[in-house]
């Protein structure tokens, strides 16, 4: 190897880590479809809501189309975690909304389920098990062995999860006033404003922590090869075992 080829290598091999990291950020997270299935339904609440002033229509048609994006799924034999996420997310609001009258309180769920997985964020990390490291490792095929055997990838998960723990509560910072002081139509539209960026830059910073820490363990290859490693010794075990008798035979 000439100096000149391993920064090659080195640049391939990062290259190569930073598309795994986006491949499974992308996964697990949803990609453009994702967020399209996340926005959707609320963006067709605030719009209906805003033309009529019409609770319960604005309902209805944001619940339809939450069914209909599953419906979609289903029929495309696509993973329906993300659209099934999202009808859940607006079946609460659609019926707080509708027990207390308050158009408003469509939303309430949602942000309430935001300020407790942005709380969920920091104090998973601060007891040495950032929240993010549970949700990707799976993902990576790594599991849970990132908290004892790679402490360097411990410490991207617990860098993005302070990173999404802190966008997830200034967030919340901005809505939970707006909820008290604005009408529907202004915290609706606010909303739909702060349903992205914030979750892109929360995923960017993940995917360039994750970008520069060491390599996922693939658990589940380390238990195969052991279980290959296992096979062999048996077959090898039981030839041993076959060809004993005749060669003592032989020898008498």
């Amino acid at each position: 190897m000439t100096s000149l080829d391993k920064p090659t290598e080195e640049t391939t091999a990062g290259d190569e880590a930073r598309a795994v990291t986006e491949a499974a950020l992308f996964e697990a997270f949803g990609g453009v479809r994702g967020m399209v299935e996340t926005v959707l339904p609320g963006l067709l609440f605030v719009t209906i809501y805003t033309i009529n002033k019409d609770l319960h229509w604005s309902a209805i048609a944001a619940l339809a189309v939450s069914v209909v994006l599953v419906a979609v799924r289903l029929a495309m034999r696509d993973t329906v975690k993300h659209a099934f996420s999202g009808v859940f997310g607006v079946a609460f609001g659609v019926v707080f909304a509708m027990m207390t009258g308050n158009a408003k309180d469509f939303y309430l769920p949602g942000m309430l389920y935001t300020l407790g997985l942005g709380l969920a964020y920091i104090i998973t990390t601060l007891a040495g098990v950032p929240l993010i490291g549970l949700i990707l490792g799976p993902v990576f095929k790594e599991n849970l062995s990132w908290r004892t055997r790679n402490p360097g990838r411990k410490k991207a998960y617990a860098k993005a999860s302070w990173a999404w723990g802190l966008i997830l509560l200034a967030k919340c910072a901005i809505l939970f006033p707006l909820y008290w002081w604005a009408d529907t139509t202004q915290l609706g539209w606010v909303l739909i404003i702060l349903k992205i960026p914030p979750f892109l830059l929360a995923v960017y910073l993940t995917w360039v922590f994750l970008a520069k820490a060491p390599a996922p363990i693939d658990v589940f290859a380390e238990m195969e090869a052991e279980e290959k490693a296992e096979e062999e010794r048996k077959a090898a075990a039981a030839e041993g075992h076959g060809t004993t008798p005749g060669r003592h035979r032989r020898e008498s």
